[in-house]
């Protein structure tokens, strides 16, 4: 049997025990955030975004969103590199959809702040939080 997530929480260090609360709190916001989208707007909820692959990817937020924040909260290796992908794409192409407020207003970007911000902090702690969960991965048996 498997190392039970009690104990996989428990043999991380403080700071990466943070680190993870933090990414599953963002994850859990974001799915929420994505699902309420499209409770309110259906699956056209992102229409006025010109480009279809940004709307697509928009929609499946709905599911990477919760993915990763199961990945993360099993505290798995796959979750910190899922994390670190999905915030990068997520980061992008909402800057890449909201461009057109650089020139016209760049006060609607303001919006954008919090989301950058986690972005940043999930990229600058990937390194190091999928080293401390690797160190303390309990050891598979050889066969």
């Amino acid at each position: 049997m498997g190392v039970g997530l009690r104990e996989r929480w428990g043999a991380q260090p403080w700071w990466a025990r943070w680190v993870l609360a933090a990414y599953l709190t963002g994850f859990v916001e974001g799915t929420g955030s994505h699902i309420a989208d499209l409770v309110r707007g259906g699956v056209h909820v992102y229409a006025s975004i010109p480009e279809v692959c940004v709307q697509v990817f928009f929609v499946g937020l709905v599911v990477l969103d919760p993915l990763t924040a199961v990945l993360v909260s099993g505290v798995r290796r796959q979750g910190v590199w899922l994390a670190s992908a999905v915030m990068v794409s997520d980061v992008g192409a909402n800057w890449w959809s909201n461009r057109h407020w650089l020139r016209d207003d760049p006060g609607q970007l303001l919006p954008l702040v919090p989301l950058t911000v986690f972005g940043l902090f999930v990229v600058a702690f990937a390194v190091p939080l999928h080293r401390a969960v690797v160190r303390t991965a309990p050891a598979v048996p050889s066969a």
